[in-house]
């Protein structure tokens, strides 16, 4: 992983708006519906092209393919996993949003959630279409052809993640099902790695599983149940090397009260555990951007890369550079300015087609999380 040396460098957490007629296509695959696989195929590579060209001039350093090809950051394993052949999964019920459902019901987040095909797993599971990560590497290769930027990386659902929103009707034991995903996705893992990109793990299960499919249980029980999705996470990344890889956490990238979040003072000792080198977290978001503090209290490891949510993902403000320069520098000043790379709250497309910011007020986003970043790099050397 490149790391802020000279200047604070940027990046984002993934997912990046897609083309209409892309999102047409993406739909039609997972409503089982008639598809030109060609078609869609040819989409996706000249949509990662052009998002690749268009994250380089809205001035992101660490770029990826935007997720393109993917109809949601987790979903999207049922395609290469056999043992998802059919079923359905739970419904996903937030602590939160159950306390005000005229505000659920108003922002459509039932509708969101039902728009993925969340098949359960009805089988044993294996890693059997290797040539689609084979694919997202090559896209992204042509993608990044001739585009000056800093590195490229590619991001993953991890096992936990998958158990989430794809429950388990063959395993019967929650470590079983997470190990046999850790076991399956490691093929994918490794594949991103060999092709030379900075592999990103997507674990919101680490946080935001706090509030919905762990509910019920005690802050202790549930860092228990972290503890062993970090263990199956690390499982998994046995052969990735920490400096290539890096770590998402959030809260769910929805807007809505989260005052049933989960602090990160009450996990972090748990997620630095990982192997990943960098952590991606949501920071600037209401309910968790006074969070920067706490590493006052908690010492970031040695080696350990913290990336920000700078600019959030769910509302259509454009954040001043003067803000995104503060929030960088609160963390920088406590942290140190190598260990910080500026990046997003979330993804700005987590379910394609799906977003509460409007495409051309991202890209103005990512463009002010860029200007604000040169500011504050300019203070802090």
């Amino acid at each position: 992983m490149k790391r802020s040396r000279q200047r604070i460098l940027t990046t984002h957490t993934g997912s990046l708006p897609r083309p209409d007629d892309l999102i047409a296509l993406l739909r039609a695959k997972e409503a089982g519906q008639a598809y030109d696989a060609n078609a869609l195929a040819s989409q996706i590579k000249k949509s990662v092209a052009e998002v690749v060209q268009t994250q380089a001039a809205a001035g992101v350093d660490i770029v990826n393919d935007g997720e393109m090809g993917k109809p949601s950051y987790a979903t999207y394993v049922k395609d290469r996993l056999a043992g998802f052949a059919g079923g359905k999964s739970a419904g996903i019920k937030a602590t939160d949003l159950a306390e005000f459902p005229s505000f659920a019901k108003r922002s459509g987040r039932e509708t969101e959630v039902t728009v993925m095909n969340r098949p359960s797993c009805t089988g044993p599971i294996i890693y059997r279409d290797r040539d689609a990560v084979r694919v997202d590497a090559e896209n992204l290769g042509a993608g990044l052809a001739g585009v000056k930027v800093e590195e490229g990386f590619i991001s993953a659902a991890s096992p936990g993640v998958v158990s989430f929103f794809l429950s388990d009707n063959y395993y019967n034991n929650h470590e079983r099902y997470l190990r046999a995903i850790a076991d399956a996705m490691k093929t994918e893992y490794d594949a991103i790695a060999a092709a030379g990109y900075v592999l990103q793990v997507d674990c919101p299960d680490l946080a935001m599983s706090r509030h919905t499919q762990f509910k019920n249980l005690s802050l202790a029980e549930f860092r228990k149940t972290i503890e062993l999705h970090v263990d199956a996470l690390n499982q998994a990344l046995a052969d990735v090397p920490p400096d290539r890889s890096r770590l998402h956490l959030c809260w769910g990238n929805y807007e809505g009260p989260h005052h049933h979040d989960v602090a990160l003072r009450d996990i972090l000792d748990i997620v630095l555990k990982a192997r990943p080198q960098g952590l991606s977290y949501e920071a600037s978001n209401p309910r968790h951007e006074h969070e920067w503090d706490v590493f006052k209290e908690i010492k970031l490891p040695d080696g350990k890369v913290l990336i920000p949510g700078v600019i959030d993902s769910v509302t259509n403000f454009v954040e001043h550079p003067e803000l995104v320069a503060q929030r960088i520098e609160n963390l920088a000043n406590v942290v140190g300015r190598e260990n910080v790379i500026a990046g997003t709250d979330c993804g700005f497309g987590t379910i394609a087609g799906v977003s509460r910011v409007d495409g051309a007020i991202a890209w103005a986003k990512l463009k002010s999380m860029a200007e604000g970043a040169r500011i504050a790099s300019s203070r802090l050397w």
